[in-house]
């Protein structure tokens, strides 16, 4: 595997980061996840834009362009033999010295990181675990796609290497949240119900999609915070993230739902295939809807 650092094409042992990296000493750095498909990067766009938004929030002195980030992606692509692949987009805060700084990051470390997409979900879909670990806090206004990962790694170990599960956390309040690498909808008398981002979850780009493509198709849907009982009533439940798309949920608990014949999840899967194989943009999206 070739992977992108600071301009330079380098196979992985030769990817290296400073032991003063305040992206290691302090956790100062963002991530993205994304997909492409035939060697172009699906909701690129929406992506760069929360990616440059949670730099300037954590001051760290850089942005991206979509063209320098097609640009990195497409050397990749060659490097690594690729035309659908996993892109992680990682920016770290850069070298410091030891202690806490107060100044702007001048220099941060980028790297970008390429493999084969994972195997798909299988088509029933997953099973939902409902952690015990609760989701935490954000630790600012929102919750950023940062290298704190520690609560999700949590959920990880308690769900243990369950590859066709995946589990869901609840926030303190017992509110559902979300899953550990997803967020999480579900159906109910026809209408979609997904926990808001003041229940403390990741705003996700693949969510967001799929809420303004609910809007498109006139299916009903709603941003709240419930409780797991409303969970357990629904019809159906699936769960979204950049890189599996859209996957049902056959069962949570003891409860049994639609799954794969779930016909609101089968709409939006057939739908979003419709958007990845044109590669709109979710702007691009609600620009038709107000016409």
């Amino acid at each position: 595997m070739y992977v992108y650092v600071n301009g330079n094409i380098v196979p992985r042992e030769e990817a290296l980061l400073s032991a003063f990296d305040h992206g290691f000493l302090y956790g100062l750095g963002l991530f993205e996840t994304f997909r492409t498909y035939g060697g172009h990067p699906f909701l690129l766009d929406d992506h760069l834009e929360r990616l440059n938004r949670g730099l300037s929030e954590l001051r760290i002195d850089r942005q991206f362009s979509r063209a320098e980030a097609v640009k990195i992606i497409e050397r990749l692509l060659e490097a690594n033999g690729l035309r659908d692949a996993y892109v992680r987009f990682d920016v770290s805060a850069g070298v410091g010295d030891l202690g806490l700084s107060a100044e702007r990051y001048l220099c941060p470390t980028v790297i970008v990181y390429m493999k084969p997409l994972p195997p798909p979900a299988p088509r029933e879909g997953k099973e939902g675990v409902v952690l015990a670990a609760r989701r935490n806090s954000p630790e600012g206004h929102e919750r950023l796609k940062s290298h704190h990962y520690l609560n999700n790694m949590i959920g990880k170990w308690e769900l243990g290497h369950r590859p066709h599960a995946e589990g869901i956390f609840l926030n303190h309040e017992g509110a559902v949240a979300e899953g550990i690498v997803s967020n999480i909808f579900w159906v109910k008398g026809g209408v979609v119900y997904t926990p808001a981002p003041s229940v403390g979850i990741l705003n996700g780009v693949t969510r967001q999609f799929v809420i303004a493509l609910l809007h498109e198709l006139n299916i009903p849907v709603e941003e709240g915070i419930y409780p797991l009982s409303d969970l357990y009533e629904a019809d159906e439940v699936l769960i979204t993230n950049s890189l599996q798309e859209i996957v049902p949920l056959h069962r949570v608990g003891h409860r049994v739902y639609l799954g794969k014949n779930g016909s609101v999840t089968c709409t939006l899967q057939r739908h979003y295939r419709r958007f990845t194989d044109t590669l709109w943009t979710r702007n691009e999206l609600a620009e038709r809807m107000n016409r």
